[in-house]
């Protein structure tokens, strides 16, 4: 019974995870099927707030918290900011490169 339950269970989540992925690409799609969503590109656009013509990990964090709320992935961004510091790696051929 237990087993079953759980299949259950399962199958209801498979069908509502399917039917709100077709209602965000019935979203992001035309009356023919093709995307018009935006594209990498546009993301990348709005991140690049200072408009060097690169979105640095400043600029993609307080894009995505701008989105999906202060936390959204903070240990993932926090390790991401750390890395592109420099500071992950504790050895003397660890240094910033802008220097």
């Amino acid at each position: 019974m237990k087993k079953a339950l759980q299949v259950g269970l399962s199958v209801l989540l498979v069908f509502n995870s399917v039917a709100q992925a077709e209602d965000v690409l019935g979203y992001l799609t035309d009356k023919d099927g093709k995307y018009v969503g935006p594209t990498v590109e546009d993301n990348i656009a709005k991140m690049d707030t200072d408009k060097n013509g690169f979105a640095d990990v400043d600029e993609v964090r307080a894009f995505l918290q701008l989105r999906h709320g202060k936390d959204y992935q903070k240990n993932v961004l926090d390790r991401w900011l750390v890395a592109a510091k420099g500071a992950s790696c504790g050895t003397n051929f660890a240094k910033d490169l802008a220097n």
